[in-house]
């Protein structure tokens, strides 16, 4: 009696679980109440959904430990099978809140490449959720610590995914195409964010950053058109190549002083990008040795101190190099002196400053780098101090408002593209009579009949065979002689420069250089 009863019992409750899974069905016969299901063993949820059931399921808890096998059934249910094909699952919402998941069981993925991939312990692997579009709704375990490569890429249903505070590593392209997502935290153990991480990842608004993170990897946010702002933590040192690519509506962007790489493209497409501020948390001495990365932008960089924008610069005598790119596109700056220190402009220094009108050069410069002033549109005149021998390529280029310009006689080598584009020259005074070094792009794109090139009485056939000969009007003129008279009674006096270079308001004791209205340039000593 007792047999009968307990067999009884337990056939009871067989048919009241297989009623309620029965019962819970809706009109399509899909289960849409949660189903909770405890696993004793890894491996074993395949033997707690019978196989009529396992695709009509959409909400599942699972609690206990879970392995490969497991994780190879859960992917039937989200609608992929272990090659990635389409099954019949519906299961849209995943509880793992109470679950481990532990190495072991059967492969649950198997790649193209023959790749076959198991479960580690607390770690989300690779392809684990590949291209389960249907999944809405996902609570991680608790333990944890790492995302693999193209764990979610795919899952465009996700909406939002909270991630637990033991991740340390997201791997590559691990959330590529879950353009459903519209806000996530990354923990505070997270250091670097894979290449492709969030490539198209189009719904997301809203990102948050910890501040350990040092560094972001190619493609990291490509298409991420949603963004509007993403505030970078003080301790990212490099950002790859197209990170931020096509990120339409990212509108600000605030980098630290301590990146020391940006990748090709890294903002290119940005197109709604109306601010970039460059913060200067570094020693100001420091900072303008260093410099930074070339950053590729079609809006002006704004720099800061202390949370206050720099429009001028006052830069300390005891710095002797300015670095690449320290001031690029720093379009606040009208004015420009350089202390006596200076030896050498490094690469892209002041490119873009396009609001620059005056530039005063110290005697102790030698060497201009390449694409320095590149783009000073508001540059009308340069006069080069006597010690400069040679100018980078692209230093000068698309300087389009410069008008005359003054090369000195210790001038040996001018880069290629150096006055590119330097479209409203009129007129280049050259002292050197031994003809400088030049390339055939040197000067491309200048006026060649309006601009006239001035070169040293005696001089004018071998500045004619050179590459100067691209302009049409090369005129003599007495670079070395002197006019005793302090002023030029025949002729209106159009400028005067100190034969360092430097430009003069007036007659100044010494020996002036002064450029007169009929074209000549003579040298007077002013008593």
């Amino acid at each position: 009696m007792r047999n009968f009863t307990f067999k009884g019992l337990f056939l009871t409750a067989v048919f009241a679980l297989l009623w309620s899974l029965t019962i819970q069905a809706a009109d399509d016969g899909l289960i849409t109440k949660q189903i909770t299901i405890k696993l004793d063993k890894a491996g074993t949820l395949p033997n707690m959904i019978t196989s009529s059931e396992m695709y009509k399921i959409t909400n599942l808890k699972i609690i206990g430990e879970i392995n490969g096998t497991d994780w190879n059934m859960i992917r039937e249910m989200a609608g992929r099978d272990y090659r990635g094909d389409v099954t019949e699952g519906n299961l849209s919402v995943l509880d793992l809140s109470e679950a481990k998941i532990v190495e072991g069981g059967d492969y649950y993925y198997y790649s193209f490449t023959d790749y076959k991939v198991y479960t580690s312990n607390d770690e989300i692997g690779e392809y684990a959720f590949h291209d389960c579009s249907g999944l809405t709704s996902l609570t991680l375990p608790a333990g944890i610590t790492s995302i693999g490569r193209s764990a979610f890429v795919g899952c465009s249903g996700l909406t939002s995914l909270n991630l637990p505070a033991g991740i340390t590593s997201i791997g590559r392209s691990a959330f590529e195409g879950c353009s459903g997502l519209t806000s996530l935290t990354l923990p505070a153990g997270i250091t670097s964010i894979g290449d492709d991480a969030f490539c198209g990842c189009s719904g997301l608004t809203s990102l948050t950053l910890p501040a350990g993170i040092t560094s972001i990897g190619d493609d990291a946010f490509w298409g991420c058109s949603g963004l509007t702002s993403l505030p970078l933590p003080a301790t990212i040192t490099s950002i790859g190549n197209c990170a931020f690519y096509i990120c339409s509506g990212l509108t600000s962007l605030t980098l630290p002083d301590g990146i020391t790489s940006i990748g090709y493209s890294a903002f290119e497409g940005c197109s709604r990008l109306k601010e970039v501020r460059f913060c200067i948390n570094d020693n100001l001495d420091t900072y303008l040795t260093k410099g930074h990365p070339y950053i590729d932008v079609d809006c002006g960089i704004k720099y800061y101190i202390n949370d206050k924008e720099i429009t001028s610069i006052e830069i300390p005598s005891n710095v002797t190099t300015l670095g690449q790119y320290v001031f690029q596109e720093c379009r606040e700056f009208t004015s420009l002196t350089l202390p006596s220190s200076i030896t050498e402009i490094g690469e892209g220094a002041f490119e873009g400053c396009s609001g620059l009108t005056s530039l005063n050069l110290p005697a102790s410069i030698s060497e201009i780098g390449e694409g320095a002033f590149e783009g000073c549109s508001g540059l009308t005149s340069l006069n080069l101090p006597a010690s400069i021998s040679e100018i980078g390529d692209f230093a000068f280029s698309d300087c389009s408002g410069l008008t005359s310009l003054n090369l000195p006689d210790g001038i040996t080598e001018i880069g290629e593209y150096a006055f590119y584009q330097c479209s409203g020259l009129t007129s280049i005074y050259v002292y050197a009579e031994k003809v400088p070094k030049i390339y055939s792009s040197t000067f491309s794109e200048c006026d060649t009949k309006k601009c006239t090139v001035y070169v040293p009485m005696g001089n004018h056939d071998d500045y004619r065979l050179s590459y100067f000969g691209y302009f049409e009007n090369i005129v003599e003129f007495d670079a070395t002689g002197i006019d005793k008279t302090t002023t030029s009674t025949d002729v209106e006096e159009v400028s005067r420069y100190s034969v360092n270079g430097q430009r003069l308001v007036g007659p100044t004791k010494g020996l002036n250089i002064v450029k007169y209205s009929d074209g000549s340039v003579k040298k007077v000593a002013v008593e």
